[in-house]
């Protein structure tokens, strides 16, 4: 039986062992053949999916996405089409970011030190309000008209289920 055990496979792709035993876990890399004793041996092509594993997370896939990835190389097309839909995500990401860095250079420059302050005043370059319409925004953050005038406002607060619950501030 020919292969690399774990300690070499992990080190040849720059991975740890446990690495290698959560992709198997995740389908991600092929469960390897294994000697008499019980060692783990993988096929030398393993190198090369851990390091297109590796690649592709860099490039700001998940590891769901480079599964998606890998089953194009078994077979299933559409890896331009991914790539290109990943593309847009990035750019849409980057042209957000910009907009960030460009505000926070304008606080910069305009010597905002207090936000209260700034707030109030019309050269604050720093934007107070959300400028999304009501329907856009995300629904734990949307005010609702049932509220009474005197309650304190709400956020949102993160439940063990993933979903928001309000809170009263303060």
């Amino acid at each position: 039986m020919t292969g690399l055990r774990s300690g070499r496979l992990a080190d040849a792709a720059g991975v740890n062992r446990q690495t290698l035993r959560y992709y198997e876990r995740r389908g991600l890399l092929a469960e390897p053949e294994r000697t008499p004793g019980g060692h783990r041996v993988y096929p030398p092509e393993a190198v090369t999916v851990l390091r297109v594993i590796k690649a592709a997370q860099r490039l700001g896939f998940t590891l769901e996405e480079v599964a998606e990835l890998l089953a194009v190389h078994r077979g299933q097309p559409r890896l331009h089409a991914r790539a290109a839909r990943k593309l847009a995500d990035i750019e849409a990401r980057i042209a957000d970011l910009n907009v960030v860095r460009d505000t926070l250079r304008n606080a910069v420059d305009a010597g905002c030190d207090d936000l209260i302050a700034c707030s109030h005043a019309p050269s604050c370059p720093i934007p107070f309000t959300d400028a999304r319409p009501a329907e856009a925004r995300p629904t734990e953050a949307r005010p609702t008209d049932a509220r009474p005038t005197d309650a304190r406002p709400t956020d949102a607060r993160p439940t063990d289920a993933g979903t928001a619950e309000p809170r009263t501030a303060g």
